[in-house]
């Protein structure tokens, strides 16, 4: 990893401990070796492969560690979890760090992306998280008790795509930035949606989250 002579190793995990303390997430010096090492496996693979726009270490802490880890409670009782279009492994990658108790499947498109989080979860051992390269409209089963969405479209869309993968007593958590209130309004009938503000240590911008679940039958 280049360019990081003005942030060191321990402040780096310092900053991503007391961060993740704020959101109630608690990390072991494991779990933070874990996830400084995905950060320097995502630099040091993004100059042959575009995974990511963010490539300093402070946007790599805020952007990608602290706001994946900001949905921690927002997967309540979650046993398995479906990351739709991860990308580089994010959310899903730190999720899986800090949560060893539940049981990750990332999914995207792109295999080249695929092949990278595979490579992170094997050299990192992260023992609870699986990726496969698939569309989420292409994938049947298995469902999932929660189901995230990161920066993948709107709503309505997202629910096209990726809801039938929501288990019966599941829900689909969508990560925003502004509140989309536009997007509710074209929410298909079956779905209820909760709204609730992230905040995201170190982060100044608006983030939402959006909780959807299916209405039941009276």
């Amino acid at each position: 990893m280049t360019d990081t002579n003005n942030f060191d190793e321990a402040g780096w995990k310092s900053k991503l401990a007391a961060g993740a303390a704020q959101l109630a997430v608690p990390l072991g010096d494991v779990q933070l070796d874990k996830l400084w090492r995905l950060g320097l496996m995502l630099r040091e693979r993004n100059e042959q492969v575009n995974l990511t726009s963010i490539v300093s270490p402070e946007g790599i802490l805020t952007l990608h560690m602290l706001d994946s880890l900001s949905i921690v409670s927002d997967l309540r009782d979650a046993v398995t979890v479906l990351d739709v279009g991860t990308g580089g492994g994010f959310p899903g990658l730190p999720l899986a760090v800090a949560c060893p108790e539940r049981e990750f499947m990332l999914i995207d498109g792109t295999q080249k992306k695929i092949r990278f989080v595979n490579e992170a979860i094997e050299q990192l051992g992260i023992s609870n998280a699986k990726a496969v390269a698939v569309r989420a409209e292409d994938l049947d089963e298995p469902k999932y008790d929660a189901v995230i969405v990161r920066a993948v479209g709107n709503l309505a869309n997202v629910l096209h795509n990726a809801g039938h993968l929501v288990a019966p007593n599941g829900y689909l958590i969508a990560m925003k930035g502004r509140h989309p209130a536009e997007e509710l309004s074209a929410v298909p009938r079956g779905w209820r949606a909760k709204v609730s503000v992230l905040r995201v240590p170190g982060l100044d911008a608006e983030r939402h989250v959006v909780a959807l679940s299916r209405q039941k039958r009276a």
